[in-house]
């Protein structure tokens, strides 16, 4: 195997370079969490609160890729922290919606705001106009590759 040179452009060499550069960038957002006293789990459950709303629980699990079991015992220590409560959802009383309470609004607020503090660190390499072209491929490449998952197509057709 050779070693892979700043000009190879393969797909494979593309995973492997985005693999490495989340893998930093994971650590650098647990340890931003994990210092404002909060786990990561439960940091993604009150962001896509505070920026999507009020959520159904099995959408959360489904949103934040945690299965059922986890999703009900991250939203019990949630509640229990008084962070978040259940609520019945009003057009169907089998389901629950998940909303942050007023603590919960404000907890997630200032440890988001830290938390974007480090990321923008983190990231400090690339300039806005760098980032926003990263975003937009990196958009192009997820919805493609899921599209490509979604038809059944692999590298194997």
């Amino acid at each position: 195997m050779t070693k892979a040179t700043s000009s190879d452009i393969s797909a494979t060499h593309v995973w492997l370079v985005m693999m490495k550069a989340h893998r930093t960038l994971q650590r650098h957002a647990v340890r931003s969490i994990e210092a404002l006293d909060m786990c990561l789990s439960d940091f993604a459950i009150l962001e896509l609160l505070l920026h999507k709303g009020p959520q159904k629980v099995n959408e959360i699990g489904r949103r934040i890729d945690l299965t059922s079991g986890a999703i009900t015992t991250a939203v019990d220590r949630l509640a229990a922290r008084k962070l978040v409560e259940r609520v019945l959802e009003p057009n169907d009383r089998r389901a629950r919606i998940v909303r942050l309470t007023r603590q919960g609004r404000s907890r997630i607020s200032e440890v988001f705001a830290v938390h974007t503090t480090a990321m923008g660190r983190a990231a400090g390499a690339l300039t806005k106009s760098e980032r926003a072209t990263l975003v937009q491929l990196l958009k192009k490449l997820g919805t493609t590759a899921e599209a490509r998952l979604t038809k059944g197509m692999d590298d194997h057709d």
